[in-house]
């Protein structure tokens, strides 16, 4: 993270001398001329072992460019605040979280318009219609199980709520974490509402542990048997899944229906008055150029943004494979958006959290 230091009087003297040249002394256009960037983004495409998709990118990037890249990861809801916090001394130069967070994060005027090369080959879902935005990875929001304890994955939400499954299930907050977030969007699909979603929740809470900011630290909880069943994303639990072997991918249906999901996809934007705004935009580019994104699934266990990218790797037909059956539906982001905190007021008013 870029940080500011203090000059020794006489330097700040001799540039209050000199008001008309002022930036000279090391302003905002030094700052520009660093050979960095400062990514803030929601956790999950970063390896434990340096081996995610983020490690590749950006040891890649900076042996192309020279340009440093400076990673600060949590969660989605996490990041914007931060964002937001610093406002009046921007830090980052790019952002990415998932949705709703970063239509929430182009609400609160945190990005400013950039499209970057390559954008025109993601799906018009998958992108801001004005540039603020663009998903450079793919992914889909699931839940996962331990493979070693529970003989079968769980298939509805119903059996959630069974005695077997006491202090056995986690997932991660609601308008702090976007997978945690995801749980609500999708329960007011499944159930039809708001309503009997929540009247759900209400009764899983019973058996739930507890809240966490964070997705990403669940999933190992469940392979070692702490936990049964968590909340995650198919992009991260499936890399995770290579270093975790009792850990298994499953999405919910209601009972008498269909397992659902939808996708939920790392969207990246360039920070208002971004300190290096130039790095950012040639890190953004380099995120979706045709290499980086064969490298989506390759390399980070994900699903490729580029409608001109057909990955043919064994990670790719795995998840193909994963996604058989499942009905993927679009929830209206819009509505989200604005009505986040009623949702999320709602979900804290239900289990007393």
């Amino acid at each position: 993270m870029r940080k500011n230091t203090l000059k020794p009087i006489a330097a700040v003297t001799g540039c209050l001398a000199l008001a008309a040249t002022l930036s000279a002394c090391g302003g905002s256009s030094a700052a520009a001329d660093e050979k960095v960037v400062t990514v803030y983004s929601a956790d999950g495409l970063k390896g434990e072992k340096g081996d995610g998709w983020y490690d590749k990118v950006f040891k890649d990037f900076e042996k192309k460019t020279g340009i440093k890249v400076k990673y600060v990861e949590g969660g989605s809801g996490e990041m914007v605040q931060r964002a937001v916090r610093e406002k009046s001394n921007t830090q980052a130069d790019v952002l990415v979280t998932l949705p709703p967070f970063i239509q929430q994060a182009d609400a609160k005027g945190l990005l400013q318009t950039y499209e970057p090369a390559g954008a025109d080959q993601v799906g018009d879902a998958d992108k801001a219609p004005d540039g603020k935005w663009t998903s450079v990875v793919n992914n889909y929001f699931g839940f996962v199980y331990n493979k070693k304890e529970l003989k079968a994955a769980p298939t509805t939400w119903e059996e959630l709520l069974g005695g077997g499954f006491k202090e056995k299930i986690q997932y991660s907050t609601p308008g702090v974490a976007g997978d945690g977030t995801a749980v609500l969007i999708k329960a007011m699909h499944d159930f039809g509402g708001k309503e009997p979603a929540m009247e759900y929740l209400k009764k899983l809470q019973a058996n739930n542990v507890g809240p966490s900011a964070s997705t990403g630290k669940l999933a190992p909880k469940v392979d070692k048997g702490e936990l049964h069943v968590a909340n995650g994303d198919v992009q991260m639990n499936y890399a995770q899944s290579k270093d975790m072997p009792n850990l298994g991918i499953w999405f919910p249906a209601k009972e008498g229906g269909r397992p659902t999901t939808f996708a939920l996809p790392y969207a990246a934007g360039l920070v208002t008055e971004a300190p290096h705004s130039a790095n950012g935009r040639k890190l953004l580019d380099f995120m979706l150029s045709e290499q980086a994104q064969r490298d989506v699934s390759a390399v980070g266990g994900g699903f490729t943004s580029r409608k001109d990218v057909k990955a043919t790797d064994a990670n790719a037909t795995d998840l193909a494979e994963l996604m058989n059956g499942v009905e993927v539906f679009a929830p209206d982001w819009s509505d989200i958006g604005t009505n986040l905190d009623t949702y999320v007021g709602a979900w804290k008013t239900a289990t007393g959290s």
